[in-house]
């Protein structure tokens, strides 16, 4: 097709390299969809322990580990609804669901269907439905609209194709599908499988056993696109990307960075743009039209130029036929004249591709490196993050979400022990112990992702118990059961230091003061400034950065072995008051009738008393020491508490503003409930006779967070005490 320069080996091998140093490599690549794996796996898990009848897939760019953290590709998340059904014909109706009849006719686009509702008690069509998401066709079938979806929105999220898009500063972008699983593969899925060519026998056989669903979006060139859903083989699709070898993998990650850097810039609106999908549905009809052996490394700017040809020829054409459901054209009707004109005119400018192309892509400093390997430019004039902290950065990441989802809102206990406060504690702790015979029985029978998974939530889940019982303990005695201690004990090994703080804040809590100084300096020594790294699940926090440390270890470490390197915050439930020290019970009373205007769907987690690890520990020192009568350790607990939360105050770091990356070589901590501990350091400086001191504290802390923030009942009880 094209004449081969001789340069092409030698760019292809360098480029090769650069690849390999920011983190496109057969290494990070196992690793990075091994975690996300795992990520999945515990929602999943989670939710099923819960009696939520939902199955979560993290799919995209993220769970294939065809990105890199210059690209900054969306985290896309699929939610299959699965007491929904959608079914092919009548033999395939099963009692107990919402039924949904597949129809795929004339009217219909490629690649998109008609649902029909069906009752759940009988195989019979719905004849009668009311609601503004269900409409009555021409032949009297009620038909389920796909305008449900912007109904379901949270607040914040955006209706975007099939999905809601949420766009948080500071976070990566994301995309929630909400999915109905298909009981087969429809027919009009089905015709790829039948080629001779790539996938090979045993990859069709593998993607044909996955799941296939349906999504809430129609064709853009349909009439009646409210009432139409996109069928979506991304399973199918994930395990085709999961078996391309690495030269592929990197093809695909040259072609988002060219799409973003020369195409996708302009005048181009969302909905003309050339989007990943496209790309990665190039990729798969340009490696089944090609020979295995032409993808490899010191071929990889010839690939990556058969690629982009087979773009141009897509967009020329305007027919990019869906790698599995071949009638559906994903190009139709999707450029204008005058869009398809200029798309056209710049990547005929990257045709032949000769490599020249590449020098000028900033993300991750492709370009620099690339000259530097080609000894172009000096490397020693270019502030260039080295291979060690792009590893570094992207496991601190990856071990950072995994623990962040023990800890996330829609946690079982959360639904337990916040939402349904009528109900009684005997029910509360009832269906606890239901949840960890679950996990018990989804350790027993599941894969080895189920089992890690369940070995990493179960002991959230046991604290959560122990604590309940404690509480109803100490409110009846003032004493802890050995009931409550056996399931605190089998909680202790949840991270570094959040089990084990509950722990002493209960005994604390009982007057046992020697037992909580004890539990409190073991906590101290497990707990390494230098490594251990905080994770909140409350809210979306954003780390600032990642410690040294942290991500040395996280290089070290398997995905499953986060708790020993992370410390989560402290939670305490309305039910679990008995268990906290009456300064921090005040964070449960946080918001004002005017405050509750200002929350969000998501911060009921407002209404708990939730702390730092570390801070809450040199907080515990201080009450504890000073009940013990010994005042040099409490007054080196209270300089430690002001170190944490200066050193919060008043970080300093290394800004990568080519990358839009933080890295810090520091002792510095990230604190998610800054506000909080800001208020118990006021109080603190309370108890110490120093007012003034206490106010700048509660000052602070209103400046970190302006509403729902106890600091506003702190500084009017801190002046009505001054006064007296």
């Amino acid at each position: 097709m094209f004449h081969t320069p001789d340069n092409y080996h030698n760019i292809s091998m360098r480029l090769s390299e650069v690849l390999d140093d920011i983190g496109v490599n057969e290494n990070m690549v196992v690793k990075i969809r091994r975690a996300i794996l795992l990520k999945e796996t515990m929602h999943s898990i989670k939710n099923k322990a819960a009696d939520r009848r939902i199955t979560v897939y993290i799919l995209g760019s993220q769970s294939e580990s065809t990105t890199t953290i210059g690209l900054q590709s969306d985290a896309d998340t699929l939610y299959s609804l699965d007491n929904n059904i959608v079914i092919q014909d009548w033999s395939e109706w099963t009692a107990g669901k919402k039924n949904f009849l597949m129809i795929q006719n004339e009217t219909t686009t490629p690649g998109y269907c008609l649902l029909q509702s069906l009752r759940c008690d009988v195989p019979l069509p719905v004849t009668h439905e009311t609601g503004n998401f269900y409409a009555k066709d021409t032949s009297g079938r009620i038909l389920f609209k796909n305008t449900i979806i912007d109904a379901s929105l949270l607040r914040g999220e955006k209706r975007q194709g099939p999905s809601g898009a949420r766009n948080t500063p500071g976070f990566l972008a994301s995309d929630i599908v909400a999915a109905f699983p298909c009981k087969s593969w429809p027919p009009s899925s089905r015709a790829w499988q039948e080629t001779n060519t790539w996938p090979t026998a045993e990859m069709k056989r593998y993607a044909k056993s996955s799941k296939c669903f349906v999504v809430g979006v129609g064709s853009t060139a349909s009439e009646n696109a409210a009432f139409e859903w996109r069928l979506s083989t991304s399973l199918a699709e994930r395990c085709l990307m999961f078996n391309l070898n690495i030269t592929q993998i990197r093809c695909y990650i040259l072609m988002k960075m060219i799409l973003k850097t020369y195409i996708n810039v302009e005048n181009l609106d969302n909905g003309s743009r050339i989007s990943s999908f496209m790309c990665k549905t190039v990729l798969f009809h340009c490696i089944a039209s090609k020979p295995s052996y032409i993808w490899k490394e010191c071929n990889i700017l010839k690939c990556l130029n058969f690629c982009i040809f087979t773009m141009n020829n897509c967009i020329l054409n305007e027919h990019c036929p869906h790698f599995i459901v071949h009638e559906n054209n994903l190009m139709v009707r999707k450029f204008s004249a005058e869009v398809k004109q200029q798309l056209l005119e710049r990547i005929s400018n990257l045709i032949p591709f000769d490599g020249i192309s590449l020098f000028g892509i900033q993300i991750d400093d492709l370009g620099k490196r690339l000259q530097i390997k080609l000894n172009m430019i000096n490397e020693v004039h270019h502030d260039i993050p080295q291979p060690d902290e792009y590893t570094m950065m992207t496991t601190a990441d990856l071990l950072h979400r995994i623990a962040s989802i023990s800890i996330s809102k829609n946690h079982y206990d959360y639904e337990l022990l916040h939402r349904k406060k009528d109900q009684s504690l005997e029910m509360k702790l009832k269906i606890l112990l239901r949840t960890v015979l679950r996990f018990t029985r989804y350790y027993r029978a599941g894969s080895m992702l189920d089992k890690t998974a369940c070995r990493l939530l179960a002991p959230m889940c046991c604290t959560s118990t122990g604590s309940l019982i404690a509480s109803q303990n100490i409110q009846i005695n003032r004493t802890v059961s050995p009931q409550a201690l056996a399931w605190l004990d089998a909680g202790q090994d949840s991270d570094v230091a959040s089990s084990r703080l509950k722990l002493a804040s209960i005994m604390y809590c009982t007057g046992d003061m020697e037992k909580t100084a004890c539990i409190l300096s073991h906590i101290e020594k497990q707990f390494n400034t230098t490594v251990t790294e905080t994770v909140c699940g409350c809210y979306n926090f954003h780390q600032q950065y990642s410690k040294r440390g942290f991500g040395q270890l996280c290089c070290q470490y398997d995905e499953a072995e986060f708790k020993f390197i992370v410390a989560l915050c402290v939670r305490f439930f309305p039910a679990e008051i008995n268990c906290v020290p009456h300064e921090l019970q005040y964070e449960m009373f946080r918001s004002t009738q005017e405050d509750l205007q200002h929350r969000d769907i998501l911060d009921d987690w407002m209404d708990w008393a939730v702390v730092d690890s570390l801070p809450y520990l040199y907080f515990l020192q201080y009450k504890t020491y000073g009940n013990l009568q010994k005042p040099e350790e409490q007054q080196q607990a209270l300089n430690k508490l002001v170190w944490v939360i200066r050193t919060e105050l008043n970080l300093a770091w290394v800004i990568r503003t080519e990358l839009n990356l933080a890295w810090v070589i520091r002792t510095g901590l990230n604190l998610a409930h800054t506000e909080t501990a800001l208020n118990l350091l006021g109080q603190c400086m309370e108890q110490e006779n120093r007012p003034v001191d206490a106010l700048q504290c509660y000052r602070v802390s209103l400046r970190h967070r302006e509403r729902n923030n106890a600091a506003k009942i702190h500084i009017c009880r801190c002046l009505a005490n001054t006064i007296s």
